[in-house]
């Protein structure tokens, strides 16, 4: 039995980082290295702006759980999570098969409607998302919205959280 990747479709999505100053960063990523502003949170209320390259967020920045001063100190804002996109259901049950063989902790899953994610943190203490997006027929619901939740379920049952579909939670 191989202890690799099976696919070599695996990627990395996008970085969430916590900041101290939104202002500060989103102007270095927006001016600097050149991404553009794909959500203004701070127009909705939300201490979060979203930036990319095309027509996806590469990065999230936030200032949620941040501490507030001039500079960052060691350990404090920094990178969230990162994401690790599966090609298919199937991959990703294979990684979650692995991690159980190994024993390795995993926190928890979520169904966010168009995905399904596995939770954990690695050997360092960063985190880190491991997901599949639901077929793209299955992102909308009868009223043509985008199906979004945040569901957590047992990491034990993803077979049967794939299974189901994606169903929109009202607000």
């Amino acid at each position: 039995m191989s202890h690799a990747i099976s696919s070599a479709t695996v990627t990395i999505d996008h970085v969430h980082l916590r900041v101290n100053d939104l202002e500060r960063a989103m102007a270095f990523y927006r001016d600097v290295l050149g991404f553009f502003v794909t959500v203004d949170g701070p127009a909705l209320g939300l201490p979060t702006v979203f930036l990319g390259a095309g027509h996806y967020h590469h990065i999230a920045l936030s200032t949620f759980g941040a501490i507030a001063t001039d500079r960052t100190p060691s350990g404090s804002p920094g990178q969230y999570r990162f994401g690790l996109v599966y090609p298919d259901a199937g991959e990703l049950v294979e990684t979650v098969e692995r991690l159980t063989k190994h024993q390795y902790p995993i926190s928890y899953g979520s169904d966010q409607g168009v995905t399904v994610s596995i939770y954990l943190t690695d050997p360092d203490g960063n985190a880190v998302a491991l997901y599949y997006d639901r077929p793209r027929e299955q992102w909308l619901d009868a009223s043509g919205r985008v199906t979004v939740k945040s569901e957590r379920f047992d990491p034990a049952d993803l077979m049967s959280v794939l299974q189901r579909p994606a169903q929109h939670v009202a607000a």
